[in-house]
């Protein structure tokens, strides 16, 4: 299993956003220029107690000398944002990986309809600010509890996102909810969307698209967990065809395709393991493969697979590997 390009940066400043996420800025050690990314990117935080997560960066990339994520700190923790909220301080040193992107602006778009759900601001701020940087036409839809759960509040008063800005507050006046059903019917041309957020606003845009008949090209989604109703069984064994070295590898019925080709010495990069973060993403048989994921399009599909959780249709599946 590789392990990616991995940076040492200081935490130089935590801030609260609400009363459970925190927003921490990196910076490099030295001062040094950190790698550039594209709105949408996400780092893997590796965190003391071992945990390592990926959290997406909330500031447009020209206006990052530094990287900020946001931390949500769940009541069911496994670990990772606990360890975030509680042992890492301003000034400490911790590794993270070099920024990668599975959620990237559409350059195709006319129009782009960013839909944030709490802590899935991160992303969707990032995306507005460099949308608005360039002039190009986007809405930018934020879903909260109230005024208080509201993350990068400041972020949201620049006068630059203020006429793309809709906000919708759950305890806030009634005048102010969306229908999301209301606003995915009403699609002009060449718009794509963009989601972000907890499982349950995921599924509820979601079902909202699919009433609406959202073309799935033009929706994209960044997950921060598997759906609840994802499909985690194993399955039955089947073989890998690796096109370009004109070998097979057996996958048995308990075993991932990534896990099957690491036995062999095949060296594919993983990292969420749930079909979320795209890293394990190569080219090969899409028509042939039952997909899991949800980091790529239907478009993508027909091409591509997620070799962490995606399996074949029939007892084979080929890969240009």
């Amino acid at each position: 299993m590789s392990l990616e390009r991995t940076l040492t940066v200081r935490v130089k400043r935590i801030s609260r956003e609400t009363p459970e996420i925190l927003a921490f800025e990196l910076a490099h050690p030295w001062g040094r220029a950190l790698p550039g990314y594209e709105a949408g990117a996400h780092i893997d935080v590796h965190m003391p107690g071992g945990f390592s997560r990926q959290y997406s960066l909330a500031r447009a990339p020209s206006n990052a000398p530094s990287y900020v994520i946001g931390v949500k700190r769940e009541l069911a923790s496994r670990g990772g944002s606990a360890s975030m909220h509680e042992r890492v301080r301003e000034g400490d040193l911790i590794a993270i990986s070099t920024p990668r992107n599975t959620f990237p602006l559409r350059a195709e778009a006319a129009h782009h309809l960013l839909m944030a759900g709490g802590i899935g601001m991160t992303p969707l701020l990032a995306m507005a600010q460099a949308l608005a940087a360039r002039g190009a036409s986007f809405t930018l839809c934020v879903f909260a509890r109230g005024e208080e759960h509201l993350a990068f509040s400041n972020a949201l008063r620049d006068p630059a996102l203020a006429p793309h800005l809709r906000l919708h507050l759950d305890q806030g006046d009634a005048s102010q909810r969306i229908d999301l059903q209301a606003l995915l019917a009403d699609r002009a041309p060449d718009t794509h969307l963009y989601v972000c957020g907890p499982g349950g606003f995921m599924k509820a845009v979601r079902d909202a698209a699919a009433k609406t008949d959202w073309p799935d090209d033009a929706l994209h989604t960044e997950y921060f967990a598997a759906p609840t109703d994802a499909n985690t069984s194993t399955g039955l064994p089947f073989t890998l065809r690796l096109a370009q070295r004109g070998i097979t590898v057996p996958v048995a019925a308990d075993q991932t395709a990534v896990d099957a080709l690491h036995e062999v010495g095949i060296d594919i990069p993983v990292s969420c393991q749930q079909g979320l973060c795209g890293t394990c993403v190569v080219e090969g048989d899409g028509e042939g493969a039952e997909h899991r994921d949800f980091c790529l399009t239907g478009t993508e599909r027909r091409s591509k697979v997620a070799l962490c959780c995606s399996r074949a249709k029939g007892l084979e599946l080929v890969l240009q590997l």
